[in-house]
């Protein structure tokens, strides 16, 4: 058996290319959108890709399933579990509880694991020539490193009133059933830490069945139902604003993006005309390179490992944006833009010179220190907004500090004072970045950012209070 384990660190989500070497064929589950990774695996190992499984309709990215399957002529084989609603709308192989399909001398069996969503799926993997046994379950966003997929996603993020509870209630029948599993088998998940689609997960690749059942919280609750419930439930990552889209094109016909997108770049009378137009202007740099100078209008979201997640959280898929990127950066950029589904980028600016070049001016964010913060504090009428989300701030904050999550800024300008003192901070400066160069987008350009922010804050020993 030929195996790879294929991790996109940006969106934390995990991927697999499972081949039987023998006959040169091979399966590839929750493949990623950007689908050359396996084509590229499949041609350095000599086999061809025949089969593309998936675990369930993903909120938080694109599937490359039907890239992949129009790349390579691979059938596609998808749940037909979760009832009305839950169906898959183009033509694919549909899976039950129970079927097996064969991939060379490799059996895929299907366990239907609803919870994180109704038609939730996973697969039990057994080598035939190696053993009779069942080595690997690959379970999605079912059972995770130390933690188990949550239920609520369909709720908050889609809409789909009346889910959150009775996928807790799933759930807890689904992890009976992976209790009884044997101790060895390998588990391999479909995200690890830094996913929104569970609050503790692991950092390791994988873990087995007999370890979680020693680690993860899930499954110390026994027949005690309500307090896994309660558990479950509370205390979850504020998902991200995109997940209602990609729960809708993973599951209708939609067009297919079989390359990455290569921008065109645009002249800076472009840039002037497509901020009259209220088209939004994302510049990539570091936040402090941004603070030094930005082109008023723009919005900072560093396009590091969580450029995607922030892009869907203030992009929409009705309009075209624009980058502010250098070449360099257009394919990692674009990459990441894709398989959240941003795929209508109108173009790029490489820098903030040719702007200045042109006779534009530069605006300057005012970016405050600790003990300059304390100081501003001090005076009556201060305004202090804790941009982090709701377990964070939970956790511990500034005394007296508004908590408006950072995902929810445009649509809680009311809440920010219009004039006076407004002292704006996250964990450690990157959200607070994408808040303040929205808030001067909206005209609010007295607000002053503390870029440390807690993690600044506590290592002064600075008081936190707690709620």
């Amino acid at each position: 058996m030929f195996f790879q384990h294929i991790y996109d660190k940006t969106l934390a989500q995990a991927s697999y290319f499972i081949g039987c070497q023998k006959a040169g064929v091979a399966a590839v589950i929750d493949p990623k959108r950007d689908v050359d990774t396996y084509l590229e695996v499949a041609k350095a190992n000599n086999m061809k890709i025949t089969h593309v499984f998936e675990t369930h309709i993903h909120a938080d990215f694109l599937s490359g399933a039907r890239e992949l399957a129009a790349l390579t002529g691979a059938e596609m084989y998808l749940s037909a579990e979760g009832g009305e609603g839950w169906e898959y709308e183009f033509p694919h192989n549909g899976l039950k509880d129970g079927d097996k399909v064969q991939v060379g001398n490799l059996t895929f069996e299907v366990l239907h694991t609803p919870g994180h969503t109704p038609e939730s799926i996973s697969f039990l993997l057994t080598d035939n020539p190696a053993s009779k046994e069942p080595v690997m379950f690959f379970t999605g966003d079912f059972v995770f490193v130390g933690d188990i997929g949550r239920p609520d996603l369909l709720e908050k993020a889609a809409g789909v009133v009346g889910t959150m509870d009775a996928g807790a209630k799933q759930m807890y029948k689904s992890i009976q059933r992976f209790a009884s599993l044997p101790d060895h088998l390998q588990v391999w998940p479909g995200h690890g830490a830094g996913s929104a689609c569970g609050k503790a997960l692991g950092a390791v690749p994988s873990t087995t069945v007999g370890y979680e059942k020693i680690r993860n919280w899930a499954l110390q609750y026994g027949s005690d139902e309500a307090g896994f419930t309660k558990f479950l439930l509370e205390d979850q990552p504020e998902p991200p604003r995109y997940f209602a889209m990609m729960k809708k094109l993973n599951k209708v016909d939609r067009p297919l993006l079989t390359e990455v997108p290569k921008p065109k770049k645009l002249s800076v009378v472009d840039i002037k005309e497509a901020i009259a137009k209220g088209i939004p202007v994302i510049d990539v740099r570091l936040k402090q390179d941004f603070a030094a100078g930005f082109i008023p209008g723009t919005i900072n979201i560093q396009g590091n490992n969580s450029f995607a997640t922030w892009a869907g959280w203030f992009l929409t898929y009705d309009q075209p944006y624009i980058l502010i990127a250098p070449e360099a950066q257009h394919d990692d950029l674009m990459r990441k833009l894709m398989r959240i589904g941003l795929d209508q980028v109108m173009g790029y600016l490489p820098n903030v010179d040719e702007w200045v070049a042109a006779g534009g001016s530069l605006q300057t964010a005012k970016v405050v220190t600790r003990e300059e913060v304390k100081k501003v504090m001090a005076e009556a009428g201060t305004q202090i907004i804790d941009l982090r989300g709701a377990s964070e701030y939970k956790a511990g904050h500034i005394a007296g500090a508004d908590n408006i999550f950072v995902g929810n800024i445009i649509k809680q300008l009311d809440q920010v004072k219009k004039d006076g003192n407004v002292v704006i901070h996250c964990q450690g400066g990157d959200r607070a970045s994408i808040a303040h160069s929205l808030l001067y987008k909206h005209g609010l350009d007295h607000v002053i950012n503390y870029s440390g922010g807690i993690n600044d804050w506590t290592a002064n020993s600075e008081p936190l209070v707690y709620a």
